[in-house]
């Protein structure tokens, strides 16, 4: 744990750790339950929760971890702490007014989930109306969707090979990606200045273009030569980024200029925010 923040909710602080190992932000349960429930004793609060979660067979409480938060004497004292997913989930028991807006989010982004696996071109326009209110030109917005259809295209054809999502995906990821651009995924995040935002929508539109190569080149190899296992798709996840890297190196060679920069989603020139009815 190398960051401490706070964030404000209700005009209230929640202390905050970032775990550079994993990306995650981790909250204290204690601040989040002292906002949302009308308690003098939030820790005698949260005691009697455990025991109802745990009466109820949820295994969230196996996921709190223990972290050292700056308490009012300026001293660290170890505390219970959550990420982003199991803080829902803890919101979610908390029978309070102030939890429902959280219930109902939660409540409407499980709907549209189920829109989208039922219909895929849902997904699409929200993304579409979400980059277009973010700012971006349509021209990058166009590279990013197709982007989103490569990278399923791969994904798939990994899973066909018996790599596992998850853990595994992000270690044929960083080969290929490393391999073209010359940094890990962490190491291009950390020159962008990003945490958990997404690489990808804090690329330019030529390092998306790029990208996409490595992972459409990635693909066919693949489907070619059908590897098994992690170990042989890391063989090929590095040639389709060899690909990539050739079609980098000669553009820089091109134009003079370096193409993996630092720029981010805030330093590009994005539009205007527009309007979609």
């Amino acid at each position: 744990m190398k960051k401490t923040k706070l964030a404000l909710f209700e005009g209230q602080k929640i202390r905050r750790h970032w775990d550079d190992k994993h990306e995650l932000w981790y909250f204290s349960v204690i601040d989040v339950i002292e906002v949302l429930v009308d308690s003098s004793i939030p820790k005698r609060y949260w005691s009697d929760l455990k025991i109802k979660l745990k009466n109820e067979g949820s295994e969230v409480y196996e996921k709190i971890v223990q972290l050292k938060f700056v308490a009012s004497d300026g001293k660290y004292y170890a505390s219970d702490a959550a990420d982003t997913e199991v803080l829902m989930r803890l919101i979610q028991s908390i029978p309070s007014p102030k939890a429902e807006p959280f219930k109902l989010w939660l409540a409407r982004t499980g709907y549209e989930r189920l829109e989208e696996t039922a219909d895929p071109e849902i997904a699409i326009n929200r993304a579409l109306k979400t980059y277009l209110k973010k700012g971006y030109s349509l021209d990058w917005i166009n590279q990013r969707l197709k982007s989103i259809e490569i990278r399923k295209a791969l994904t798939d054809e990994w899973e066909n090979c018996g790599v596992k999502e998850g853990k595994e995906f992000a270690i044929l990821t960083d080969e290929m990606v490393q391999t073209w651009a010359g940094l890990t995924t962490r190491e291009y995040k950390k020159l962008k200045g990003l945490k958990k935002e997404n690489l990808r929508d804090n690329m330019t539109n030529l390092e998306l273009v790029l990208n996409m190569l490595a992972e459409v080149s990635t693909a066919e190899i693949s489907k070619k030569q059908k590897p098994e296992g992690l170990e042989k798709n890391k063989g090929v996840a590095r040639k389709g980024g060899f690909a990539a890297k050739k079609a980098r190196l000669e553009i820089e060679k091109q134009t003079g200029e370096k193409i993996v920069t630092s720029r981010n989603a805030k330093q590009l020139q994005l539009k205007k925010t527009l309007k979609i009815k």
